[in-house]
């Protein structure tokens, strides 16, 4: 009697994880190399406890990430880097390399060459980039290739992965992943520009109507369905 109350609410369950990542695509729509997200649905069959039952659930599978490039944001700034193609830069972490695709970039302290959070870019040697004291002028090429008017200092490690789905989001723009580096072999950067993010404003929030009014729907169902086990508890009641 409750089969119709629980499989619409293991909908309403998933449309609440489902409103978490549209969320999280509105709250980045703003934020470089951000790349937007979907979630995955399968349907749940419950074991029967008779021949003829058939329990049909929903569950939420995972998330597919949309790998597409954002559009490119001229800034001018030669720290500034985009990837036009495939591809993340690296950089170094307590616990390994991480890949980000947000390259605003510039220069701690000790002028090596960091991301917004702090961490070294590495180069295709797996090496921190430092760039030479006195050098003013910094021009980077197509191919990752960085030069000073001091000559040349090293080129930028971009790599790609077998399964970009597979890569884990940490936040902060870096994924991370246990998968083997596959070499980029003709990078495309490009200077004083940033990628920025691919979520497409107006499709999400529709995206966020089509949750919210589904969610609406299935809790109408459940009022009612509450409603008809309250009537149908009621006059088998008043049976003598």
């Amino acid at each position: 009697m409750e089969n119709p109350i629980y499989i619409a609410l293991s909908r309403q369950d998933a449309l609440r994880r489902q409103m978490d990542i549209v969320a999280h695509n509105v709250a980045n729509m703003n934020t470089a190399g951000f790349k937007a997200q979907r979630m995955l649905f399968l349907e749940h069959l419950e074991k029967p406890t008779r021949q003829d039952d058939r329990m049909s659930f929903v569950t939420d599978f995972g998330t597919l990430r949309n790998i597409d490039a954002g559009p490119l944001q001229v800034t001018d700034n030669p720290l500034d880097l985009a990837l036009r193609g495939e591809g993340y830069f690296a950089v170094e972490t307590l616990n390994g390399p991480r890949y980000t695709r947000a390259g605003g970039f510039q220069l701690n302290a000790d002028r090596e060459l960091v991301d917004k959070n702090g961490l070294p870019v590495l180069n295709d040697q797996d090496q921190r980039i430092v760039i030479p004291e006195g050098a003013a002028r910094i021009t980077v090429q197509g191919d990752g290739q960085i030069e000073t008017e001091l000559g040349p200092v090293a080129r930028l490690k971009v790599v790609t992965f077998a399964d970009q789905q597979r890569m884990q989001e940490l936040g902060a723009g870096l994924y991370s992943t246990e998968q083997e580096e596959v070499p980029v072999a003709a990078p495309q950067v490009t200077q004083g520009a940033i990628e920025g993010s691919n979520v497409q404003p107006v499709l999400e929030m529709t995206a966020m109507i089509d949750v919210l009014r589904a969610y609406q729907s299935t809790q109408r169902m459940l009022d009612s369905e509450h409603e008809r086990q309250r009537t149908a508890i009621r006059q088998l009641g008043r049976v003598q």
